[in-house]
């Protein structure tokens, strides 16, 4: 425990660790202070991202970048999963597909462009293996592929009942996540020899030892868990409050705050000129959303949900999801990068952001 204290101790940021049991504290006591909650669970994830960080980086120094990269999106996406699990059974299906859609996008383009930024500016030039940005891209259009079928034919005049169109979508989800085993098998069994990480990183603060890192990893991820819960049972309230749509709080807020996890390791990465685990993380967890946990959502909403949930997303999802595929495919094609690109991809994330934010209140 020494190294975890020593960094509790000289890290400011960690010292937000006092909140984690002050909101859980604060949502017993006063349930229905949405603001407070809102708030108060969002700085105290910020210090959860950190330890899951350090904990994640100190795995990947024993495993290597690619799978350092999917046990960290893995973990991360948990958040998200939770949140969704959360809006699910309470039958918030607007709220989950924004937030699975607007998680592909934030890891896309923001999670990315963000990495490619903080890393440009003290690297100048980084590189890294495309082959695994390659790989996460097609798996990225071909989850774009299954959530355009159920807009395209309901969209369609051709009589196309709900019933038909949940059928599609089981069916779909099934294909997804076949897509996504076999694409677990390609990277880290039959041809894991394509996805090694440059040997360019350099060298930062000493690795924690691995048993210590994996049980930070879990009790982290718990709170983390426990903490999202909160933060989706006021999220909504606290929205009205603050003046945002439902839109733009399923896809931009929860995105961002259940990515903080991930969003933590990308960047600590990037500035460490380990440019391999920031892609892995950034479309690692995009596609493990897309492919895995949206159509295992589809699925647990026959058991949990109040009625089965399709993948027929509001057109402007659709086309945001596809936009930001085919600009992460493009982008990330090259295997070098710099500053700019960073900013480049951030700006779309910010068009989307802006637009979302202006939409009225009825849109969902």
């Amino acid at each position: 425990m020494t190294p975890l204290l020593n960094e509790i101790r000289h890290n400011p940021v960690l010292w937000l660790l006092a909140l984690v049991p002050v909101v859980l504290i604060a949502e017993r006591v006063a349930p229905a202070a949405h603001t407070l909650l809102f708030l108060l669970s969002l700085l105290a994830i910020v210090p959860l991202a950190a330890l899951l960080s350090h904990a994640t980086e100190s795995v990947a120094e024993k495993t290597g970048d690619a799978a350092g990269g999917l046990l960290n999106a893995t973990l991360g996406n948990l958040t998200e999963l939770v949140i969704a699990l959360t809006a699910l059974k309470a039958g918030q299906y607007a709220l989950v597909k924004g937030s699975v859609a607007g998680a592909i996008v934030t890891n896309s383009l923001f999670v990315l462009g963000a990495s490619f930024l903080l890393g440009g500016l003290k690297h100048r030039v980084q590189e890294y293996n495309r082959a695994s940005a390659r790989l996460h891209a097609g798996l990225l259009l071909l989850a774009a592929t299954a959530l355009l079928a159920p807009s395209a034919i309901a969209q369609a005049d051709v009589g196309v009942g709900a019933a038909l169109t949940r059928k599609l979508s089981v069916g779909l989800a099934v294909l997804l996540i076949l897509g996504y085993a076999f694409g677990l098998l390609f990277s880290l069994k039959t041809h894991r020899e394509f996805f090694a990480s440059a040997e360019h990183g350099e060298p930062g603060e000493a690795a924690w030892p691995l048993g210590l890192a994996l049980a930070a990893l879990a009790v982290v991820t718990v709170l983390v868990a426990l903490v999202s819960e909160i933060f989706v049972a006021s999220v909504q309230q606290a929205a009205e409050s603050f003046g945002m749509s439902p839109a733009f709080v399923g896809f931009i807020v929860v995105a961002l705050v259940g990515g903080a996890a991930e969003m933590a390791v990308a960047f600590s990465a990037a500035r460490k000129n380990r440019l391999d685990l920031s892609v892995s993380i950034a479309l690692g967890s995009a596609s493990q959303i897309a492919l895995f946990v949206a159509p295992v959502l589809v699925l647990l909403s026959y058991v949990i949900g109040p009625a089965p949930m399709d993948l027929q997303f509001w057109p402007g999802a659709v086309v945001m999801v596809i936009v930001a595929t085919l600009v992460a495919a493009f982008i990330t094609n090259g295997g070098r990068s710099a500053w700019f690109v960073g900013v480049l991809l951030i700006l779309v994330y910010a068009v989307f952001a802006m637009t979302l934010y202006v939409l009225p209140q009825k849109v969902h």
